[in-house]
C-alpha cells in the first residue's frame, strides 16, 4: 500500500469514528466522540500535507477535551490564538484558510454555546471544511464532513421540533453546564 492510500486509509477511519457523533443528545458524548474524530482527522491531514488543517484538527481534538472541564474565556482566546498563529502561518493558498476560520469559530461556539446553538454554529463551521477536504481531495474527510453536515442539519431540525412541542432535548446538559459554571465561579 502506498502512503497516499495509507493516508487516505486513515481518513476513512476518522469518517468510520465521527458518522454517529451528532446524534447524541448529550453535549458531553458529542464532544468526546468530536475530539476522537478531530484527533484521528488531523493525522490524516498532515498525511496529505495540509498542515494547516491537521494543526487546526489537532487543536480541535485537545480545546474540545479541554471544553469538557472549562469555559474558561482565557483558555478559550488562548486556542484561539493557537489556531491563528499555527494555521495562518502555513497556510499557502486561501482554501487553507477555512479549516482555520471554521475552527476559530467552533472554539468559541464550545466554550460560549450549548445545545441547539452549538450544533447550528458547528453545521456552518463544518461547511468550511467540506470545501477544504473537497479541494484537498481527502476521501475520508469529504465523506465523514459531507455527512456531518447532511446528519448534523437534521438533527437540528429534529431537536428544533422538539423545541416546539415544548421539550427540551437539552435539559439535562443544561443543568450540567450551570453546575459547570457554579463552580469556577466558586474558585
Amino acid at each position: 500500500m502506498t502512503y497516499y492510500w495509507f493516508a487516505q486509509s486513515v481518513g476513512v477511519l476518522a469518517f468510520m469514528v465521527g458518522i454517529t457523533m451528532f446524534f447524541n443528545r448529550s453535549d458531553r458524548r458529542f464532544k468526546q466522540q468530536l475530539s476522537a474524530y478531530s484527533a484521528i482527522i488531523g493525522v490524516h491531514f498532515l498525511m496529505m500535507g495540509a498542515a494547516p488543517a491537521g494543526m487546526s484538527a489537532l487543536l480541535n481534538s485537545l480545546r474540545t477535551l479541554i471544553s469538557l472541564r472549562t469555559r474558561n474565556h482565557w483558555i478559550m482566546v488562548i486556542f484561539i490564538v493557537l489556531t491563528l498563529v499555527l494555521g495562518l502561518s502555513r497556510a499557502h493558498h486561501w482554501v487553507e484558510l477555512l479549516p482555520v476560520g471554521a475552527t476559530v469559530v467552533s472554539t468559541w461556539a464550545l466554550f460560549r454555546t450549548s445545545g441547539l446553538t452549538t450544533r447550528c454554529i458547528m453545521w456552518c463551521s463544518t461547511c468550511c471544511w467540506v470545501f477544504h477536504n473537497i479541494w484537498l481531495g481527502s476521501i475520508g474527510g469529504s465523506l465523514i464532513e459531507g455527512s456531518f453536515l447532511i446528519m448534523n442539519g437534521f438533527n437540528i431540525i429534529r431537536f428544533r421540533r422538539l423545541q416546539l412541542r415544548g421539550i427540551d432535548p437539552f435539559e439535562v446538559e443544561k443543568k450540567i453546564v450551570k453546575k459547570m459554571e457554579e463552580n469556577q465561579a466558586a474558585e
